[in-house]
């Protein structure tokens, strides 16, 4: 399964209502699970079979809890049997149909 999510604090100590601390604890979590990931300004993307990619995001948003009583948490998912390195090929999918066009 390809999962994509997204941790942060739903309350934060920061004046600024700056939230990346939080957000690196969680992304951390992910860089250190072994599992492929990609992150993006907006979300964490990560792949793996359903009961180690849920274990991920449950430790993640732990990680966030850690610092901030209420944590909002939006998940996504793609989950297809017998696939692997979908993180990848369904970027190369995509990228074929705009092959040879001018940029």
């Amino acid at each position: 399964m390809i999962a994509a999510f997204s941790v942060a604090p739903a309350v934060t100590d920061n004046p600024n209502g700056e939230m990346s601390e939080a957000v690196a604890r969680a992304v951390r979590v992910v860089r250190e699970s072994g599992l492929p990931h990609e992150t993006t300004s907006m979300f964490t993307t990560i792949e793996g079979e359903w009961d180690e990619v849920m274990d991920v995001i449950k430790r993640a948003t732990a990680a966030v809890e850690e610092v901030s009583p209420r944590v909002s948490l939006v998940i996504k998912a793609d989950i297809r049997r017998g696939y692997t390195d979908m993180l990848h090929q369904k970027m190369d999918s995509l990228n074929q149909h705009f092959e040879g066009e001018a940029h």
